[in-house]
């Protein structure tokens, strides 16, 4: 099953590289890895996609909460949240297309960056499912050229906060 985790740490050199590596020694997969600074600039929040068990995922957030850089964690996957993602994506369009795909574009709220004879570069938002069905149903003339994306970050609904309610 596919995990969302949060983890508070600390805005160290080689914080991130020790939360990698202890995926890596037990084999884990990390599918996605976002990080950024906090409002707090001492500690970045690292958003993780993985999947596994329950048990598995319960064993890796105990181990990872006993590395030291590590202020706080949480399994964002059973609570109320929020699930974003950003897609910047490189689009090869024909003259006949033109009309088909900036139709999808408005209907989806995704804005266009770089409009040029040659390629078009939009960004699009919304869940990871969003981001999928749009790239499965690109109008025919449309070529998908190139694809970046963030990876999903998280917030959760309401008064709950991983420094509060940290899990483990």
């Amino acid at each position: 099953m596919r995990h969302v985790i949060s983890i508070l740490l600390q805005n160290e050199s080689g914080a991130l590289a020790r939360v990698a590596s202890m995926f890596a020694t037990r084999g884990f997969n990390i599918e996605s890895l976002s990080v950024a600074p906090t409002e707090d600039d001492t500690v970045s929040r690292l958003t993780l996609v993985t999947s596994g068990t329950e048990e598995v995922i319960a064993q890796m957030s105990k181990q990872l909460a006993k590395l030291i850089d590590v202020v706080a964690i949480a399994d964002r996957t059973s609570i109320d949240h929020i699930e974003r993602e950003l897609g910047l994506l490189k689009l090869r369009v024909a003259d006949s297309a033109q009309g088909s795909i900036h139709e999808m574009l408005e209907g989806i709220g995704a804005k266009v960056i770089d409009d040029n004879p040659e390629h078009l570069i939009v960004e699009v938002t919304g869940s990871e499912d969003e981001l999928d069905a749009f790239l499965s149903n690109l109008p025919e003339g449309v070529e998908l050229v190139t694809v970046v994306r963030s990876g999903p970050l998280v917030v959760s609904r309401g008064a709950w906060s991983l420094i509060d309610q940290s899990e483990y």
